[in-house]
């Protein structure tokens, strides 16, 4: 099954394999970033969620102490 061609378009076939390597190479890396973004993203949300919960807790633990010093006279 192995096809031979003419010269010109074996020369023909090269040069379009080579004009398609950088668009193949390209999204890949576009591929990549997206990927990259994603875990950014879910990471950045995750401590987002992390800090607010403690903010929360900080700030019921303050309330508490100075309700707590209300109610002491």
């Amino acid at each position: 099954m192995t096809q031979t061609f003419s010269k010109s378009r074996a020369q023909a076939e090269a040069a379009f394999a080579k004009a398609q390597s950088p668009f193949f190479s390209r999204s890949q890396g576009l591929e990549e970033n997206e990927a990259i973004a994603h875990a950014r993203d879910e990471k950045t949300a995750r401590l987002r969620a992390a800090r607010e919960a403690k903010e929360s807790k900080d700030q019921a633990t303050a309330t508490a102490g100075m309700l707590a010093k209300r109610a002491k006279p």
